[in-house]
């Protein structure tokens, strides 16, 4: 838009606020809907003259994103319609959520560090079997999903592994750091 269309344009927009629409606009009876057209048109337009204003301004320009694609939009044109799940669960980052059959091998692999943190022998066994419990579960149930392949686990097998890996622990001298030592000070005598 050239300057001089600006100018036009800013000129009969404010004859038109000082002024009010021409005469020959406004009929003396004028049914509803036709007001609320008219009203719908003008609300455009003052929408419009606001978008050109910010253009004009430069507040569109160097937005965060311009140029890109909008995310979340297929260029294939095929819609995904758990796509606001797939956000939620990429935004909350939300973890956990497996099938029984993953969740156990996960933590099948992380079992060895979990028993080691257990402090008697009974713990390591009720952890034991609780996880076989939830292999065996997971082994009748007939959902969807991978097959279970975890192995079960022996508890007697596990708790001597424990023990053995306790005494490994405990055999290794530990070093005991000395308290760090404060520095010494020693005050100059001035030169002279």
């Amino acid at each position: 838009m050239s300057e001089r269309e600006r100018r036009r344009f800013r000129y009969h927009r404010e004859q038109e606020v000082r002024d009010g629409p021409p005469q020959d606009e406004q009929p003396e009876q004028v049914d509803h809907d036709a007001a609320v057209r008219r009203r719908i048109d003008q609300q455009a337009q003052w929408v419009d003259l606001q978008v050109r204003a910010a253009i004009e301004r430069g507040e569109f320009d160097n937005l965060p994103g311009a140029g890109k694609p909008i995310r979340g939009l297929d260029p294939a044109g095929t819609h995904d319609p758990d796509w606001w799940l797939k956000q939620l669960i990429a935004r909350e980052q939300v973890s956990g959520v497996l099938p029984p059959a993953l969740a156990l091998r996960k933590e099948d692999a992380e079992l060895e560090a979990q028993i080691d943190r257990e402090p008697n022998p009974e713990s390591v066994r009720t952890l034991v079997e609780e996880f076989n419990r939830r292999v065996v579960e997971a082994r009748r149930q007939l959902a969807g999903g991978p097959p279970v392949v975890t192995p079960l686990r022996d508890v007697e097998a596990e708790i001597a592994a424990w023990q053995e890996r306790r005494r490994a622990r405990r055999a290794v001298p530990v070093r005991e750091e000395s308290p760090p030592r404060g520095r010494k000070w020693r005050f100059r005598r001035p030169r002279g």
